[in-house]
């Protein structure tokens, strides 16, 4: 019998890709990898719908709760960690299962996409711009010296406007010509989860109460224990942001949990906008009664 593919289950928040993960796992003899961002970090678990051990179902799930929450998110660091273990999975005969929503993950463990360097000096000059000046002046210089690139950074993003001038600046080159493509390096299939909009809004507004529910807050004061408010990444994660703001007398707890829910909401269309662009993912509906077998059968084409 052939050797099946890599297999990532994409696609928005509160879509269901978890599951969906774990369903495939069962029935192919695969183990999950995951490829959410904000999953890498120890003690980021109600806000970020972690799985619990139970939820898992005894399959091995992998590259979860491994970096502080102090530590900058890389996706280069991502990438240097990913591809040995899918390659030693394919080796075992062990169907890897990329899970995930943070589309740039997805991107860098399967596709040929390389990371340009990082210079801590031009970093630390720029991050002490953006935070001085706000991001709109770094846009401007960005638009000016790659508009490609700006087109597909929102103008509020200072963190990725620095990434982008620190690039250029160190590289010499377009932070464009560093935008992925769609040359694979392993063979796939990506399975897209499909949510009606009126039902993924309604998703994200009971998940974010369950958070809440579960206790949300309390969470984030025990990561603000360990520096979650000095992190670069881990700070800015949906709903811990908002709660931060909360504990910090900016705001009532119930306009966190409003903006949490409205945060979300955007963050969904940008997903859905990523992947979408995607020609080789498959979409799959959530709701059909059949959907295991949907996503079985797309898998063993």
């Amino acid at each position: 019998m052939r050797q099946l593919p890599v297999i990532a289950v994409i696609g928005p928040t509160a879509a269901g890709k978890s599951d969906l993960a774990v369903d495939l796992a069962l029935q192919l003899g695969g183990e999950i990898i995951n490829a959410d961002s904000m999953q890498l970090y120890r003690g980021m678990d109600i806000g970020t719908a972690k799985l619990s051990v139970a939820e898992r179902r005894g399959v091995p799930h992998h590259l979860l709760d491994i970096w502080d929450v102090t530590k900058a998110a890389s996706v280069a660091e991502y990438q240097a960690l990913v591809r040995p273990l899918m390659d030693d999975m394919l080796a075992k005969e062990i169907v890897p299962i990329l899970v995930g929503g943070s589309g740039l993950y997805v991107r860098a463990a399967l596709d040929d996409l390389e990371f340009p360097g990082t210079d801590p000096e031009i970093r630390a000059r720029l991050e002490a711009e953006l935070e001085r000046e706000g991001p709109a002046v770094l846009y401007e210089r960005l638009r000016e010296r790659d508009p490609k690139a700006a087109e597909t950074i929102l103008p509020s993003n200072g963190r990725k406007i620095v990434r982008a001038l620190e690039v250029i600046e160190f590289s010499g080159r377009p932070f464009s010509a560093t935008m992925p493509s769609y040359d694979a390096l392993y063979e796939s299939v990506q399975l897209g989860v499909e949510v009606p909009r009126e039902v993924l809004d309604a998703r994200v507004e009971a998940r974010v109460e369950r958070m809440w529910e579960a206790g949300l807050v309390d969470e984030v004061r025990r990561l603000f224990a360990r520096g979650l408010a000095g992190s670069r990444t881990a700070s800015r994660a949906l709903g811990y942001a908002q709660v931060l703001r909360f504990l910090d007398g900016e705001c009532s707890e119930q306009e966190a949990r409003e903006e949490t829910i409205r945060a979300t909401r955007r963050f969904v269309r940008r997903q859905e906008s990523w992947f979408r662009r995607d020609p080789r993912v498959i979409w799959l509906p959530q709701q059909a009664p059949d959907l295991l077998d949907r996503a079985l059968a797309a898998v063993r084409r």
